[in-house]
C-alpha cells in the first residue's frame, strides 16, 4: 500500500480541480501492477467524481448542482450556524467524497475522457484541501 496527501487550493464555489495526472503520479510510483486507487477529499463541503474535463460539461455540472441545492432557499444548516454553506453541504453529500478505480497492468481503468476531478462547493473565496491518495495492490 502506498498513501500520499496532496493538497491543493480551491478558488471558490464551482471551481473544478483536475488530478488525474497527480494520481496518475502515485499509481506509478507505487509499482502496482494490479489493484486499485481511492481518492478521497476531507471536508463535508468538497467532493470528488470523475467528469470529462472540458468547459462545457463543468459549467452544465455545477448549473445541475445549483439546481438540486440552490441559493436563495433556507437551509436549517445556514439558520443554525449562519455561515451561508448550508447548499455546499447538501452538493457535497450527492456527490460524495471518494471515489475507487481499478489498476490494470499499472495503469488506471479510466475512460479516454474520463478524468478525476475535485469539486469546490464551499462559498468560501479560497479553500486549503487535502486529498488522501490510497493505491493498494490486490493480492
Amino acid at each position: 500500500m502506498v498513501q500520499k496527501i496532496l493538497s491543493c487550493t480551491t478558488s471558490g464555489e464551482g471551481d473544478v480541480i483536475d488530478l488525474t495526472s497527480k494520481v496518475h503520479d502515485v499509481v506509478r510510483e507505487s509499482g502496482i501492477t494490479h489493484g486499485f486507487v481511492s481518492v478521497f477529499v476531507t471536508g463535508s463541503t468538497a467532493a470528488v467524481t470523475t467528469i470529462e474535463y472540458e468547459p462545457g460539461v463543468l459549467k452544465d455540472l455545477n448549473r445541475s448542482l445549483s439546481i438540486l441545492a440552490p441559493s436563495g432557499i433556507e437551509y436549517t444548516h445556514d439558520t443554525r450556524w449562519g455561515d451561508g454553506n448550508g447548499r455546499s453541504h447538501v452538493k457535497a453529500a450527492l456527490v460524495g467524497p471518494s471515489l475507487t478505480i481499478p489498476i490494470m497492468d499499472r495503469e488506471m481503468m479510466l475512460g479516454t475522457w474520463q478524468q478525476i476531478v475535485i469539486l469546490e462547493l464551499d462559498t468560501r473565496a479560497r479553500r486549503d484541501r487535502k486529498v488522501v491518495i490510497t493505491a493498494i495492490r490486490d493480492n
